[in-house]
């Protein structure tokens, strides 16, 4: 049967395939639109499987926060290129990933998956099938967090890291936009300067006995201070824990902003001037791609086999 360029057209819009995908589904399926759908999300179960093996290591990180302001969520999904990352149909996509948490906190990524997409008949598995399929690359939902109470978030480069920190104070002043100010300049903090820990306190006492073996090894093996006394090497390796605390630990940590006040003095001073106290209790901070082993690509390798065969 004859397929007119406005069934092709509709079937685009309710699916977000290809042009030529649609002709072609509505022609296999004799112009029936709700088969021509199906035939469609078929075929995409088929590509995102081919593509699974694919390596998916750009893509964004992106932070949403409840109506009532009292949790927020943060995400990571990825493409396989920055090209993908900036599409404005997978940014939303990442947008009802987020909502979907907010409305249904689940425990993990595939409690997750079995969750109907915001808005949608899907689960958001199939709508993370179909993406790849419409797309056109591999996509995962590799990690998010749902963090409950008052809280500060960042965004930078456009979703290349999400910080997310978590506070207690009172609730009147968490409020305030002096405190919004405040939460989101810790997060800068946080995205500068790379923190591992917010105090000295919880520092795990194995990675503190870590450091100073390798601290100790390093003495013995610098000619200049492998004959010092042992309490002279002792001080060496408290000092050098002291500058562990101030790279790794948050309110230890020189401020960005001015580097002759430490973190701590910093939420010290903001507390006071709010008339308040204010706590940092725990920060999560993603960074797209972290962790994952890139392709490098070998372009020339490439061509050679497409020439050759």
């Amino acid at each position: 049967m004859a397929i007119s360029a406005k069934d092709v057209q509709s079937l685009r819009q309710k699916t977000g395939a290809g042009m030529m995908e649609c002709k072609k589904a509505l022609t296999e399926c004799n112009g029936d639109f709700e088969e021509a759908i199906k035939y469609l999300r078929e075929k995409g179960l088929a590509v995102a499987a081919k593509k699974a093996d694919r390596i998916a290591a750009d893509g964004i990180v992106d932070i949403l926060k409840s109506d009532d302001g009292m949790t927020t969520v943060i995400a990571e999904v990825n493409a396989e290129t920055d090209f993908v990352a900036k599409n404005a149909t997978f940014q939303e996509f990442v947008k009802g990933i987020l909502r979907t948490i907010l409305a249904n906190k689940p425990a993990d990524v595939d409690a997750l998956l079995k969750l109907p997409y915001d808005g949608a008949n899907n689960t958001v598995e199939e709508e993370l099938k179909d993406k790849i399929f419409t797309i056109g690359e591999n996509m995962s939902i590799r990690r998010f967090q749902i963090i409950d109470g008052f809280t500060g978030s960042y965004i930078h480069g456009k979703g290349s890291i999400g910080v997310v920190t978590k506070f207690d104070t009172d609730a009147k002043v968490a409020s305030t936009e002096d405190f919004a100010e405040f939460a989101k300049n810790i997060c800068l903090q946080i995205t500068a300067m790379n923190p591992l820990y917010v105090r000295s306190e919880e520092v795990p006492a194995s990675v503190i006995d870590n450091e100073k073996e390798i601290l100790l090894a390093q003495i013995k093996n610098d000619p200049k201070n492998a004959n010092k006394p042992d309490a002279i090497v002792e001080k060496m390796i408290s000092g050098r824990i002291s500058k562990f605390y101030e790279t790794n630990c948050l309110l230890d940590q020189s401020y960005v902003k001015d580097e002759n006040v430490k973190v701590s003095k910093y939420v010290d001073d903001t507390a006071k001037a709010l008339g308040t106290s204010i706590n940092v209790t725990s920060f999560v901070k993603f960074e797209k791609g972290e962790g994952i082993e890139k392709r490098e690509d070998n372009f020339a390798a490439e061509i050679e086999k497409m020439v050759n065969g």
